[in-house]
């Protein structure tokens, strides 16, 4: 724990971005080869490439720009989306011949297929020669791969530290409100509202925040006697954590002792609570997308680069189970976020290949570039949105 606290500053960020983004392209990559396309790029970033290693017919690198990643692959728009990815090897597939300039003396083969050799990729290597299906597979490997990433860290972590909640345990009660005039106090264990039995502070809360109008009966331990009180909670104006959309709630007025427990799980219980862990960011990030587009959720809450990796150095300083948490967490989000449909984005691209099987014909290289323009233009939006919003949160902390 020691090594890692110390570390964190430098390796955490890039062990958050890399893995998810290397997962993510990743999938796209599996799927091109198992679908029979050429990729002779893999790439770690974008831009001029730094250094790497050049393994069959693909050149696996890392590149200068540590934002993101792409699979290059044999595609009639391979000029304009090399130029996009910033690579050294920016022109096209067609066959040169003799080694370009651009291209490192040791990436250069005369058996290899271009950009790497003077041979010519073969009709049947081009996404375009494969069925639409084939096609939405490729597009969608890299969020469906976010997923599973999502799923099995999820799974792992109630696996390896079991089921955490915290006791129904109260801390203290705030004067004037419903719990002190009741006589609940500092150090009684909740053990029932309204004749259910609970244990954790979560079930407490989903007892009482609904009940904005009544009363609840509260039944508590204390000393080894139990008490039962009841309460008329207070309604409350309260944001939600995940989208900040305010709802009304009930609330009493006590607050819960900072303590966690744990429940040893086996395997099968650790998938199910995964699985559930994994829905319930979905539908969290689902919602701050919802709230983003009718506007009940601020654009100002949106976090860049600096924010993650901000939140990476002090997820890895709290250990191990939150740095994985939060990887999770972002691979979910950057699954769902690449199904938004924006072009050169994942869910953009697939809606472009599903409307031309409807339209019956591919659109024309002038239509698929204004498409790819905008979308650059809208992800660049994005980028200087959140790194204005991160430069915001650094100077106002």
């Amino acid at each position: 724990m020691n090594l890692l606290s110390r570390f964190s500053p430098y390796i955490a960020p890039l062990v958050v971005f890399g893995l998810v983004v290397f997962v993510h392209e990743l999938g796209h990559f599996l799927a091109a080869k198992l679908s029979g396309v050429y990729a002779p790029v893999f790439s770690l970033g974008w831009g001029r490439r730094l250094f790497g290693i050049r393994r069959g017919e693909t050149d696996y690198r890392v590149s200068m720009i540590p934002l993101g990643g792409y699979v290059r692959m044999a595609t009639r728009d391979d000029e304009s989306m090399a130029g996009i990815e910033g690579g050294a090897d920016r022109g096209s597939l067609a066959p040169p011949l003799e080694r370009p300039t651009d291209i490192p003396a040791e990436l250069w083969d005369v058996n290899a297929m271009a950009p790497f050799g003077p041979k010519p990729v073969p009709v049947n290597r081009w996404v375009e020669s494969k069925s639409v299906g084939a096609r939405v597979f490729i597009l969608s490997a890299g969020v469906i791969m976010n997923i599973l990433l999502t799923l099995m860290v999820s799974t792992g972590i109630f696996y390896a530290y079991g089921n955490a909640y915290r006791p129904a345990v109260i801390d203290s009660v705030m004067v004037g409100l419903p719990a002190a005039t009741a006589g609940l106090a500092r150090g009684d264990r909740i053990v029932s509202i309204n004749g259910s039995p609970v244990r954790a502070w979560d079930e407490v809360l989903d007892r009482i925040a609904p009940i904005t109008h009544g009363t609840v009966t509260i039944e508590v331990e204390r000393n080894g006697t139990r008490l039962s009180r009841t309460l008329t909670p207070q309604p409350a104006e309260v944001p939600d954590p995940a989208t900040g959309i305010k709802h009304t709630v009930g609330r009493v007025g006590m607050q819960v002792r900072d303590s966690v427990a744990r429940d040893p799980v086996g395997l099968g219980e650790a998938i199910a609570s995964g699985g559930r862990a994994t829905w319930g960011m979905a539908t969290s990030v689902v919602s701050v997308l919802g709230g983003l587009a009718t506007g009940q959720v601020s654009a100002k809450n949106l976090g860049g680069p600096i924010a993650i990796a901000r939140t990476s150095v002090q997820a890895a300083r709290n250990g191990a189970e939150t740095l994985w948490s939060l990887i999770a967490f972002l691979s979910l989000n950057i699954a769902i976020l690449n199904l938004v449909p924006i072009p050169v984005l994942d869910g953009g691209q697939i809606l472009v290949v599903l409307a031309e099987a409807v339209k019956g014909s591919a659109f024309s290289s002038r239509t698929r570039e204004a498409f790819a323009r905008i979308g650059v233009l809208a992800v660049l939006a994005l980028i200087v949105l959140v790194t204005f919003n991160d430069i915001r949160s650094f100077f106002t902390r």
